[in-house]
């Protein structure tokens, strides 16, 4: 065993001394430091962009990677995205080498994939992706990549995360971003020891930024976001132009007016439709009303359709086109429906929003492009309405998990404006479910369960009910339910369109076993559906702050008709559980042959110290044990 271990530490050392012996000398950080708890290890890399004039810039970049186990292979591909019409990707080669450093592979042309990188509901795209791969089965390996890229458009500086993975080690990268003499180029640095190093070549402004020595870093459990805790640089130009719309991001009332001018004079529609929506609106009685009768015009009559094409990637088609053809993507069917609620006498904007159920917000002191998608906002005396023109079933006002309590950019007429969308609180996104179960003597039971979901917790229904067959919703059911072993004899789903939408779940489940039997007593748990699991692991010092981006509430009423014969022996206690992050109640009563059980389960959403994470572990091991908790009948025997 000892000899082995010493083989393989040999050959640990050789394949650092044959890979990286530059790096044995210079650095300070030992080889096994770097390994330990490492899936991969960024040996050297070199990202250098180029600022030609306002229309041309061009990336050339060199990697060489070092993959210790197959949770690091994704690291031995590289993927190079392009746009055929403004940019072109050229000196793409790769080779890749043994732990002994004899070369495995060189990348030959026939090796790299050209696809097209366009979307499911894409009609079509000019944006494809180059994918060159030079994975390997024998550990470790190491893999090196060299690309250049040029565009002819200026809108996209680097962002760099020279660290973009957990357990990802980093011994040398740097970015180097060099701008014409005169120009200025903004960045915000995040987490990087060593600042910006500026110096000038004659032509261009040199911008330097290097990191050394990275050690692996493991998100922690309910933890920030990735981009709040590893290195970063984002870098972005004052002046650019895209396919001959010039403009300015200096400001966020810069970049509204460059949209603006993108969109100007793309919101007029034909008489007869103005006419047609004058009529359908013409007995509303508020603001909201038009709104939502316009809404549901423009979902009944068009489809999420992406045609991106040169300048299309961020100016959308004319409301006039999307209404003749009955399609569009976000800029377009965003567009659309602003200029159907202009034509009935509503003012709505225009709004770019980074969209994404865990899409970080955007850097609101850093004006840039950090946006991926489109949404309409309608002011309101009272309350903000966001449309999100993509869905065909959307609840009019409705943000959720995709748009909500994150930062858009609305394109007024003076130029952008950084509002906040909707933040849904626990009152917002509700789990109320009644169970009436009718115990019998073998165990087994018959079980109506009524479930209503609101907000957030009903979004993943929605989806069943509107993408899904019904036999699909039926194996989904069987696979998401939380019950004792069921078979399911009816089930129903039914929609309401709020604000805050809503779902609610009718459930007829056979349940074959729901009590265990033991003699003449019968141990049943009365949590016969929310059983909590998910505990997350304990640390001796936690880092980072705890973040929870969900607030909730679950009650639980369940009504429990024990079969004749049998009394109640043993009944849990009222429990009760508080922490800063939420509240657990849990109370069992019995009334002649029923038993009721009742359990409401609250939790805050918000940012917490570190020290207060061994808080939620103990609140969510106490919830694990409560939830367990059983009530013990016994059989009277004449």
């Amino acid at each position: 065993m000892f000899a082995n271990r010493k083989y393989n530490w040999l050959c640990a050392v050789l394949c650092w001394l044959l890979l990286a012996p530059q790096a044995m000398a210079a650095e300070t950080t030992s080889p096994d430091e770097l390994r330990e708890g490492a899936n991969a290890i960024i040996r050297n890399e070199e990202t250098v962009f180029t600022v030609n004039s306002l229309t041309s810039g061009t990336t050339r970049f060199k990697t060489t990677i070092t993959i210790l186990n197959e949770y690091g292979d994704y690291k031995a591909t590289l993927y190079v995205p392009y746009n055929t019409k403004m940019s072109k990707v050229t000196n793409i080669s790769g080779t890749s080498y043994d732990r002994f450093g004899k070369k495995i592979k060189k990348l030959k042309n026939s090796d790299i994939k050209d696809v097209s990188a366009v979307s499911s509901m894409s009609v079509y795209e000019d944006s494809r992706v180059k994918i060159a791969d030079l994975e390997y089965s024998v550990y470790p390996y190491t893999v090196e990549f060299e690309y250049e890229l040029t565009q002819s458009y200026t809108m996209f500086y680097p962002r760099w995360f020279p660290q973009d993975a957990d357990k990802l080690s980093v011994e040398k990268a740097t970015l180097e971003v060099q701008v014409p003499l005169g120009s200025k180029l903004r960045y915000l640095e995040g987490n990087i020891a060593k600042k910006v190093a500026v110096s000038n070549n004659g032509t261009h402004e040199v911008y330097q930024w290097e990191v050394n020595n990275l050690k692996p870093l493991e998100l922690e459990p309910f933890g920030p976001d990735y981009r709040e805790v590893m290195p970063m640089v984002l870098t972005a130009p004052n002046e650019f132009e895209v396919d001959g719309y010039r403009g300015s991001m200096e400001t966020w009332k810069d970049l509204g007016l460059w949209i603006n001018k993108l969109n100007e004079g793309r919101d007029q529609l034909p008489e007869e439709t103005v006419a047609k929506l004058k009529q359908l609106t013409a007995n509303a009685k508020t603001t909201e009303e038009k709104v939502r009768l316009v809404y549901d015009y423009m979902q009944g009559k068009t489809r999420y359709v992406s045609i991106q094409l040169g300048i299309g990637s961020w100016q959308p088609f004319e409301a006039s086109f999307v209404d003749s053809k009955g399609y569009g993507d976000c800029k377009a069917l965003s567009n659309y429906t602003h200029a159907m609620l202009k034509a009935v006498g509503v003012t709505s904007h225009y709004a770019l929003i980074n969209g994404g159920e865990d899409a970080p917000d955007v850097k609101t002191e850093f004006p840039s492009s950090q946006f991926n998608h489109v949404i309409l906002c309608v002011p309101m005396p009272q309350d903000t309405m966001w449309l999100e023109c993509t869905s065909q079933t959307e609840a009019a006002g409705y943000n959720g998990s995709f748009t909500g309590d994150r930062h858009a950019l609305l394109i007024t007429p003076e130029g952008g404006k950084l509002v906040k969308t909707t933040s849904y609180g626990a009152a917002d996104n509700q789990q109320i479910r009644s169970i009436k179960l009718r115990l019998d003597e073998k165990g087994a039971g018959l079980a109506t369960v009524n479930t209503l979901y609101t907000g957030i917790q009903q979004e993943t229904l929605d989806g069943l009910m509107h993408h899904r067959k019904p036999e699909e919703q039926r194996k989904w059911l069987y696979e998401n339910v939380q019950a004792p072993p069921f078979e399911i004899s009816k089930f129903s789903f039914t929609q309401k369109k709020d604000r805050v939408p809503s779902v609610t779940e009718e459930l007829e489940l056979q349940l074959r076993q729901c009590a265990t039997l033991s003699g003449k007593r019968m141990f049943i748990t009365p949590n016969l559906m929310s059983k909590w699991r998910y505990v997350p692991d304990q640390k001796a010092k936690r880092l980072t702050d705890v973040v929870r981006k969900l607030a909730y509430v679950d009650v639980d009423t369940v009504e429990i008709e024990v079969p004749v014969g049998y009394t109640v022996e043993y009944l849990p206690g009222k429990i009760k559980h508080q922490s800063v992050f939420g509240e657990y109640e849990a109370d069992v009563k019995v009334d002649g042959q029923r038993i009721t059980y009742v359990r409401r389960m609250q939790m805050h959403k918000g940012r917490f110290a570190p020290d207060t994470y061994a808080q939620l572990v103990a609140f969510y091991n106490n919830v694990v044990k409560a939830d367990a908790e059983q009530v013990v009948l016994v059989k009277n025997i004449p």
